[in-house]
């Protein structure tokens, strides 16, 4: 699993690529552990290149929310493909997070009150 980091301001982006599941998850939920370790607190992740979510991945993001909440941060979803968004809706997900059709409008939606 090969996730690309940027910042843009305060702001962590990370954009994973190819599949979360129950292989791949671990591997995600450490980097983005350690990106709120390290005083991340405002975090875009980029789903555009995630071809494929099972419900470990859906938990990586659902504790990474969580946490993020407990932190006074933020995270806002983008780029979802279709088969992703479709497992976040069919899980009941959608309403729980804070999603934008793209990378820009995510990081808009960041830099303004929540």
């Amino acid at each position: 699993m090969q996730i690309e980091q940027a910042s843009v301001g305060a702001v962590r982006v990370l954009a994973p690529i190819g599949r979360i599941d129950t292989t791949t998850s671990a591997a995600v939920e450490g980097v983005l552990r350690k990106t709120v370790d390290e005083g991340g607190r405002d975090m875009v992740v980029d789903l555009e290149r995630v071809d494929y979510i099972s419900s470990a991945g859906l938990r990586v993001f659902l504790v990474l929310a969580k946490r993020l909440r407990t932190e006074r941060g933020r995270l806002v979803l983008c780029g979802m493909p279709e088969p992703v968004r479709q497992v976040f809706h069919l899980a009941g997900f959608i309403p729980l997070f804070e999603i934008e059709p793209t990378r820009a409008a995510a990081l808009a939606r960041l830099t303004s009150p929540p």
